[in-house]
């Protein structure tokens, strides 16, 4: 696959709405060719320790970002026409579903594609995380649960595996 946009979600919550960072990586002949980042503030807006525990987040990092639909107004132009590809695309395109949904977005059906389950196809490997796939890959994901450098891991592994 030569053309497509890795995207990663991070939510603050249980709620697949709660998305409180985006991060997307834009590919074109192979290449990474545009990067975005973005907190976002949540909905609902509350945090479970668990999450914040595992990227960092906290409600004082977003009380002041946009919300979904701002930032979804940057990103839109960007990738039309481009499938999507996750890591773990259930969760992924479950957030972007739900989010939309949460604020009478018209969803595009956007054709998504998963590094996570293509990477099953990988010998020798522990376990399909997103830092174990690209480790064995090549890529050194140095900042695990940062949307931008997850989607960075998923655009590199995508490259080679989709």
């Amino acid at each position: 696959m030569d053309n497509f946009a890795a995207i990663d979600f991070e939510t603050a919550n249980n709620e697949r709405t709660s998305v409180c960072s985006m991060g997307i990586v834009i590919v074109k002949n192979g290449e990474p060719v545009d990067r975005f980042y973005s907190l976002i503030r949540p909905e609902p807006e509350y945090y479970l320790y668990w999450n914040t525990r595992v990227h960092g987040l906290t409600k004082q990092d977003t009380a002041c970002s946009p919300v979904f639909p701002e930032v979804w107004k940057q990103i839109a132009p960007r990738i039309e026409g481009l499938p999507l590809v996750a890591h773990n695309k259930a969760f992924d395109e479950g957030c972007l579903k739900a989010v939309f949904r949460a604020y009478c977005m018209d969803y595009p059906d956007y054709e998504f594609y998963c590094t996570y389950q293509a990477s099953k196809k990988l010998k020798g490997l522990r376990n399909y995380q997103l830092h174990t796939v690209a480790g064995h890959l090549g890529f050194e994901l140095k900042k695990h649960h940062h949307a931008l450098a997850d989607a960075e891991a998923c655009a590199w592994i995508a490259r080679l595996i989709l």
